[in-house]
């Protein structure tokens, strides 16, 4: 066990802003895994997936500085930089729209780097571990509709307007069933 290995995800994200290739290397050993699998469910084919994960350590390492101490948990940002990056891929994937076409520092700072929101609770590693049954219990209790419109938003990347293009629906509608599926899916979590 390494001087690394129990050091909080804080302190190695503070040492990674200091470019320290150790502290990489445990982050990486840590949430590797598990940001794999998130980036897999999104992006299927598993090269990509696995460029996609070095993407993300190699955007940690350059903007590790960029995650501001007061608001969330570095397991939150992390697994949102990944989510990003994934769905970025996605959209390049299916869009032909030109401005996907460029990726460079202020497109990554803007659309790739996660802002979170101080008013929402992010969780630690532990937490989201120790939910993730009663996580999987609430989505089954959802119907396959919400689960639809969930998964096009969160696993696919669809913008409201693209889901109501998808499904033929308003875009009220579509709003409506994804704020239901939150709530549900809410409801479901403390119901457990």
């Amino acid at each position: 066990m390494g001087k690394y290995s129990g050091l909080p995800d804080l302190a190695l994200l503070n040492k990674i802003s200091e470019q320290d290739a150790r502290a990489l290397e445990e982050l990486y050993d840590r949430y590797s895994p598990i940001l794999y699998s998130l980036i897999n469910k999104i992006v299927p084919d598993k090269r990509i997936a696995e460029i996609i994960l070095v993407e993300v350590f190699a955007i940690i390492w350059k903007k590790a500085n960029q995650f501001d101490l007061g608001k969330g948990s570095v397991y939150t940002w992390v697994v949102t930089l990944a989510r990003n990056r994934a769905i970025d891929n996605i959209k390049r994937t299916r869009s032909s729209n030109e401005l996907l076409d460029v990726y460079d520092d202020e497109y990554e700072d803007f659309f790739i780097i996660p802002l979170l929101d101080e008013q929402i609770d992010s969780l630690d590693f532990n937490t989201a571990m120790n939910i993730k049954p009663k996580m999987a219990e609430a989505l089954d209790n959802l119907t396959d509709a919400q689960k639809y419109v969930l998964h096009l938003s969160y696993y696919e990347g669809y913008s409201l307007d693209e889901i109501s293009n998808k499904l033929k629906l308003p875009i009220e509608a579509v709003r409506e069933k994804i704020m239901s599926a939150v709530h549900n899916l809410k409801e479901n979590l403390l119901g457990s």
